[in-house]
C-alpha cells in the first residue's frame, strides 16, 4: 500500500469522525450547571424528586445544591444574591420559596445581563439578583409545553413539576430561553421592599439581610464602597446601633478591623465580609446569639464615627 492510499484513508476516517466530535462538543457545550435553592429542607424526598426529574431531561447534568433551608422569600432571595455571581455564564438556577404555589402568581424564567438564568415564582425571590445584574429577558413559563408530563393534577409541587422540569431542560439545551414561553415586560418583575443602604453625614444605614449562620456573625447590606465615605481607618472605634421595627435593640462600640483575630477573644469588631459588605462579629463567639439579633428587612443597622 502506497503513502497516497494511507493518506486517503486517514482523510476519509477523519471526515467520518469530525462530525461526531463536533456533535459531541455541541452537546457538551449545551449543558449548563443546574443549581437548586428551596425552602424544602432535606428530611424528606422533595429535593431528591426534583433531581430525579432533572436527570430525566439529561443524565449528565451537573446539579448542585445552593441551600434548602430558607425560611422566607427574602432569605432565599439574598442567598441567591450571595452565591450566583460566582457561577459561570449560562448557569441555570431553580429557586423555589413559594408560599403562593398554585395561585395566580406567575411562573417565570429570568435571564440576567450577566448571562445566567433563574427559574421560579414571580414573588420577589428573583428581584435582588435582577437589581444587581440587570434584566436581559423575562418569560412566563408556558406550562402546556414546559411541565412534567402526567403532573396536570398536581397543584402544590411546582418545584418538581414546573420549575425543576423547565430548568433542567433549559440547562440541558433541550429548550432555548425563547422556548420557555411568552415574553414579559422586565418592569413587571415583582420586587421586595427593603431599606437600601445610604450614607448620611457621619453614619451609614442599612439592614441585616441574613446572618452568617454557621458563626452567627451579623451581616449588613452596606457596601464597603459606601462605608468608605466615612473615611474610617483600621482600628478606629465605631458606634453601632441595631433596631428591630424601629426599636433600639443593641447599642455598642466596636473597632473597624480586617479580621477576627485582631481583637481579643469575645470582643466585637466591624469588618468587611466576603461579599465586600460591612459585618459585625465577636471573635470566637456568636454575636447574634449573645445579643439576640435576627435578620430580615425589619432589622436595621446604623454605623457611625461618633
Amino acid at each position: 500500500m502506497n503513502l497516497g492510499s494511507l493518506a486517503g484513508r486517514a482523510i476519509a476516517r477523519s471526515a467520518r469522525i469530525l462530525p461526531c466530535f463536533l456533535l459531541f462538543s455541541a452537546l457538551v457545550e449545551a449543558r449548563a450547571p443546574l443549581v437548586l435553592l428551596t425552602d424544602f429542607g432535606t428530611q424528606d424526598g422533595a429535593v431528591s424528586a426534583m433531581k430525579g426529574v432533572a436527570y430525566t431531561a439529561c443524565e449528565d447534568l451537573l446539579i448542585s445544591d445552593l441551600s434548602h433551608e430558607n425560611p422566607s422569600i427574602f432569605d432565599g432571595a439574598y442567598r441567591l444574591y450571595q452565591s450566583e455571581q460566582f457561577w459561570p455564564r449560562g448557569t441555570v438556577f431553580v429557586a423555589v420559596v413559594d408560599p403562593g404555589v398554585g395561585t395566580e402568581r406567575l411562573s417565570v424564567v429570568l435571564k440576567t445581563r450577566t448571562g445566567r438564568y433563574f427559574v421560579g415564582p414571580d414573588n420577589g425571590l428573583l428581584s435582588l439578583v435582577a437589581e444587581r445584574d440587570g434584566i436581559e429577558g423575562l418569560r412566563q413559563i408556558d406550562e402546556r409545553s414546559n411541565r412534567r408530563p402526567g403532573s396536570d393534577d398536581s397543584h402544590t409541587f411546582h418545584g418538581r413539576d414546573v420549575f425543576g422540569y423547565t430548568g433542567a431542560r433549559l440547562a440541558a439545551g433541550v429548550i432555548t430561553f425563547e422556548q420557555v414561553g411568552p415574553p414579559l415586560p422586565p418592569s413587571g418583575l415583582i420586587s421586595l421592599n427593603y431599606r437600601k443602604p445610604q450614607l448620611e453625614g457621619t453614619k451609614v444605614w442599612g439592614i441585616i439581610p441574613v446572618l452568617d449562620v454557621q458563626y452567627d456573625n451579623v451581616w449588613t447590606n452596606i457596601p464597603k464602597a459606601l462605608f468608605d465615605g466615612l473615611h474610617v481607618a483600621l482600628g478606629d472605634p465605631l458606634h453601632v446601633r441595631i433596631y428591630h421595627n424601629g426599636m433600639l435593640m443593641e447599642d455598642t462600640v466596636a473597632p473597624y478591623q480586617r479580621t477576627f483575630g485582631e481583637v481579643p477573644v469575645g470582643k466585637p469588631l466591624v469588618y468587611v465580609n466576603s461579599l465586600l459588605n460591612l459585618a459585625l462579629a465577636l471573635n470566637q463567639r456568636s454575636y447574634a446569639a449573645v445579643h439576640k439579633i435576627e435578620s430580615g428587612p425589619q432589622w436595621w443597622i446604623e454605623i457611625s464615627r461618633d
